[in-house]
């Protein structure tokens, strides 16, 4: 069964989406911005510090549920420039040194509000 997750620790999602959802098994973030839990878009920093703000919010979805980045099976990457890609591989390095998840990164015409990186990710919750 399908349960929404949502916490005051990680900025609130801006549409009509879950912060999170579980079933149980897994848990799946929507993709997180470089917002932080005040709201302000990290737009103007540059894509490693914006990364860094992505992963952050992940990390504090994860927590509302017990879980850790170590939980994490998969994240999905989503760079405004495929060019800015080691400097994000870079700061991503940081969250994620020992048996890293499996990942995709992919260079889109445009991440949303005009940030330069966007994260999602995928959890086991066992």
């Amino acid at each position: 069964m399908k349960r929404a997750i949502s916490t005051d620790d990680a900025p609130a999602a801006v549409g009509a989406y879950s912060q999170a959802t579980t079933n149980g098994d897994l848990l799946i973030t929507a993709g997180q911005l470089p917002l932080t839990v005040d709201g302000d878009l990290l737009d103007e920093e540059p894509v490693a510090e914006q990364t860094r703000q992505c992963l952050e919010n992940v990390a504090a979805i994860l927590a509302s549920e017990g879980l850790t980045l170590d939980d994490v099976l998969k994240t999905t990457v989503f760079l405004d420039n495929i060019d800015d890609f080691d400097e994000f591989n870079e700061a991503y390095s940081e969250f994620f040194d020992e048996e890293p998840p499996a990942r995709s990164a992919v260079g889109v015409g445009a991440v949303p509000k005009g940030a330069a990186v966007e994260i999602e990710a995928i959890a086991t919750t066992e």
